[in-house]
């Protein structure tokens, strides 16, 4: 396989009318890129980002094979990974201006995320037929969103580790890493002018206990991954959200408790049909 580079982009969107209402204003979606589109135009794989996770996570996906088994192979594939409103990179509270930042940032849908890497797709790569749409987590809420809305323009769909909506035990556990996040005082109901360290902390260790099975725990399974102690898991848990913005946190979470793959226009709520 010829080595090949990710390309970093970003499509200005304008502004984007949202489906909870208002409008994001200046829409920014950041994107990687690696390998070029075909003349057919059927062999562009999208891979969305994941809760909490930069375009750069995705990479992983990408490359000859390893250990972990088969890659996507960029030299068959156009692979594009968008990154999720509110994670950092595209539109988001922490890189937003004026009324829009922080605290003040719109709510936004999945279907929203959705709606604009379709724009992506049509208006930057001709309308392209998706060969995959592949992701994990909330990237795998979006996939399936993908394949529901637009089954004529998708080939195929990967969604793993995720739900077509959140189902209320979900929407409790997030309840509760919020909760953690936002009881530090100097959170400031998102206004804060020093991170939140002590929320920020707590959040991590909240969602390292939700993470992993029991079975993780019980069997070590913790050594595997190099630490030496479930201190020290944390730990690292607690250095990966100290490198996140509480606002953007809370921006995607609110984002997961809402996400339903009917809740928009095409489904109007019916959830059988969008399955």
């Amino acid at each position: 396989m010829a080595k090949q580079q990710w390309v970093r982009e970003e499509f200005r969107a304008g502004d984007l009318a949202l489906s909870r209402g208002g409008v994001l204003k200046d829409a920014r979606l950041h994107y990687h890129q690696i390998g070029e589109l075909n003349a057919p135009k059927d062999n562009l794989i999208l891979l969305p980002t994941y809760y909490g996770g930069a375009a750069a996570g995705n990479h992983a996906w990408v490359g000859e094979g390893g250990a972990n088994g088969p890659q996507l192979d960029p030299d068959r594939y156009c692979i594009v990974i968008p990154s999720l409103l509110g994670a950092g990179e595209s539109s988001s509270p922490s890189n937003n201006g004026g009324a829009q930042a922080g605290p003040g940032f719109p709510a936004v849908s999945l279907y929203d995320n959705v709606r604009l890497q379709k724009r992506l797709v049509d208006e930057v790569f001709g309308g392209a037929n998706l060969a995959l749409v592949m992701g994990w987590s909330m990237g795998g809420m979006q996939a399936l969103q993908w394949g529901s809305l637009f089954p004529e323009q998708v080939n195929a769909v990967l969604a793993t580790c995720c739900t077509a909506r959140c189902y209320p035990h979900n929407h409790v556990f997030l309840e509760g890493v919020k909760a953690a996040l936002t009881c530090d005082p100097t959170f400031q109901a998102g206004h804060y002018r020093t991170p939140p360290v002590l929320g920020l902390k707590a959040f991590a260790r909240v969602y390292a206990g939700w993470a992993y099975s029991q079975a993780f725990f019980r069997n070590e399974c913790w050594r595997d991954m190099g630490f030496t102690s479930v201190e020290d898991l944390l730990d690292f848990w607690e250095q990966d959200h100290l490198g996140q913005d509480a606002n953007d946190l809370l921006a995607m979470l609110d984002t997961w408790q809402t996400g339903n793959i009917a809740d928009n226009p095409v489904f109007r709520g019916d959830y059988p049909a969008a399955l």
